[in-house]
């Protein structure tokens, strides 16, 4: 499978398949919230209480360190990986049921987040204090875009699957490409890369 990330130290793709299931896209429809979303909602929130208590720590480190404590790294890859399931599943861009727990894999999902050796204290304080208005705001306006546009290409695809079983590559590609771009801004604004997002979903 070709990827085409433009940053080297992060891959992030959700499997294209050559088949969905109708039966799975109906039962996600309508119990998904049920059977998948709460109960793994439920889980997440504890855990992203414990990333967030993890990111306050792991600021002060790396502000003195210059280092990001490598469990609290590994932590938060796997709360992101655990996320990324669950939305291929809510957004009907994964047949199958998301897998509980840390350190779970999914053969839908493929993502490879590089742990930093180094990361810059100049550029930690500069996030800090002004992240909002060089980072947040321009991907923010632009991911608002692709997010205006997102119920479209999911009200489209799920008839389209539903008759053909199918879902277009364009706007498979759309779809996770509008996840890839949100993922770099959220790895750069929690200061797990110092590699600012580029503009795009590629």
């Amino acid at each position: 499978m070709e990827q085409t990330n433009i940053q080297t130290d992060f891959a992030f793709d959700i499997v294209h398949q050559n088949k969905y299931s109708r039966g799975q896209l109906l039962l996600r429809t309508f119990f998904g919230q049920i059977y998948i979303l709460i109960p793994h909602a439920f889980l997440l929130f504890f855990i992203a209480i414990g990333s967030g208590f993890l990111s306050f720590l792991s600021w002060w480190a790396v502000l003195f360190t210059g280092k990001y404590p490598r469990s609290f790294f590994d932590y938060q890859v796997s709360f992101i990986r655990w996320s990324a399931r669950l939305q291929a599943r809510m957004l009907h861009l994964a047949d199958g049921y998301p897998a509980f727990g840390m350190g779970s894999e999914d053969d839908r999902i493929v993502m490879h987040i590089t742990y930093p050796e180094k990361l810059s204290q100049g550029l930690l304080l500069l996030r800090l204090f002004f992240q909002f208005f060089y980072v947040l705001i321009p991907h923010g306006i632009c991911l608002l875009g692709r997010a205006i546009v997102t119920p479209f290409i999911i009200f489209i695809a799920w008839w389209i699957v539903l008759f053909t079983g199918e879902y277009p590559k364009g706007m498979h590609d759309f779809m996770v490409g509008t996840i890839r771009w949100a993922t770099r801004v959220r790895l750069y604004s929690s200061f797990l890369t110092d590699k600012y997002p580029p503009f795009s979903g590629k």
